[in-house]
């Protein structure tokens, strides 16, 4: 990976993790279109970057994430997290094989928009707008959602929760600030093992260059993650996901017909 893919890359995932557009579909597509060659390192990039944007949600958020006096936010984050650890661990190699998988991922994306344009329609009334109101049943429920996130790379673990969360009865920006709570552990978690797995099968992988384009990478990444985060929730709150349903459709609907009419265009 060259310094303009890592560059690239970043920017991406920093833009697209916390929007309910698939930060790994986008992540996976953009490197089979630059012509990425598929390694181990590159699915070690695409996975790991995302520990740059842990760090912006709790740069955001620092005031929730220190108050000690509350820990039943920890214990509901504990719990929405459980179903990841399981599924996460028992589908890893079917996930990776996944991620690169281009028109795969192109499907997903294409069939996620469309629930995004109806889904404003389908949860409406909510009554729970903080985490306080979360019982540990609704969190154990929102945890279910993300594992579809993460067994289906393209579909947003964003999208997931912030659904699953609208579904328990909580509002659009109590389900995305839950949504954002939950990425810390599901990613920090996602790092840890797929770091661990790079360094017990393939050491030779985590050189010094490639250390510094995973740093260089998480640093970009956490940066252009808080302007996003900031950005989404005021935009979440106002118009809702319908716009996103469509960007969605439009993206994987040009992926899928290209790759349909013309043949594999991604070296991926």
């Amino acid at each position: 990976m060259s310094l303009i893919h890592t560059i690239i890359l970043a920017v991406i995932e920093g833009l697209t993790e916390f929007l309910p557009i698939s930060s790994t579909g986008h992540m996976a597509l953009a490197s089979a279109f630059m012509g990425i060659e598929k390694s181990a390192f590159t699915t070690l990039f695409i996975e790991n970057i995302q520990f740059g944007t842990i760090i912006s949600v709790i740069i955001i958020y620092w005031r929730k994430f220190f108050d000690f006096k509350k820990l039943q936010l920890y214990w509901k984050l504990f719990i929405a997290f459980l179903p990841s650890v399981f599924f996460g661990l028992l589908l890893k190699k079917h996930i990776d094989q996944l991620i690169g998988t281009p028109l795969f991922i192109a499907a997903v994306m294409f069939l996620g928009g469309l629930v995004l344009i109806f889904v404003d329609n389908w949860f409406k009334n909510p009554t729970i707008e903080s985490d306080e109101k979360i019982t540990n049943k609704k969190a154990l429920n929102i945890g279910f959602f993300q594992v579809l996130a993460i067994v289906l790379p393209g579909l947003s673990r964003s999208a997931a929760t912030i659904i699953g969360g609208m579904q328990q009865k909580l509002t659009r920006k109590a389900a995305a600030e839950f949504s954002f709570f939950l990425a810390v552990p599901t990613l920090a978690g996602a790092f840890a093992k797929s770091l661990w797995d790079a360094y017990r099968e393939t050491p030779e992988i985590l050189t010094p260059h490639n250390s510094m384009i995973l740093l260089l990478g998480n640093v970009i990444g956490l940066i252009v993650a808080i302007f996003a985060i900031k950005g989404f929730i005021a935009f979440l709150t106002k118009y809702g996901f319908r716009i996103f349903g469509y960007y969605r459709i439009i993206v994987g609907l040009i992926i899928i017909v290209t790759m349909l009419v013309r043949g594999n265009i991604f070296i991926f």
